[in-house]
């Protein structure tokens, strides 16, 4: 499990654009609504929030979460993101939040748009991964 979590007594609570990201409760809100995540949920997008803006691989969520070595043919990751996803698309489906680089890992980076896979696709394909 991620470090930061963990060690610190108080982690910083993230706002950005209309999600606000409450560590310390485990909570994520978009526009002051409570997006309901799992502790496993919110462990993985916390992941992601605090690295935001920068491509985090499968194989390095898995490691911070599980504590190993991410099996070959695992898709626990990609499933944690997905249900995420909807759960956040049901409060902002004109947002996009988590986005997908094909064959690398998600990017943590609030824009309005919905899509959350379209542009990453393009950027991952350019071998741009902070687009």
């Amino acid at each position: 499990m991620d470090s930061s979590l963990v060690a610190s007594p108080t982690p910083r609570a993230i706002r950005v654009a209309n999600l606000e990201i409450r560590p310390a409760e485990m909570q994520v809100l978009i526009d002051d609504q409570r997006a309901g995540l799992t502790v496993r949920e919110f462990q993985i997008f916390w992941v992601l929030a605090e690295r935001q803006d920068r491509v985090v691989t499968r194989e390095e969520i898995y490691r911070l979460i599980w504590d190993g070595r991410l099996p070959r043919r695992n898709r626990s990751v990609d499933v944690f993101v997905r249900k995420v996803r909807v759960k956040l698309e049901k409060l902002a489906p004109e947002w996009s939040y988590i986005h997908t680089h094909f064959g690398i890992g998600y990017r943590f980076s609030p824009e309005p748009g919905g899509d959350q896979s379209s542009a990453s696709s393009a950027a991952s394909s350019n071998g741009n991964l902070n687009s």
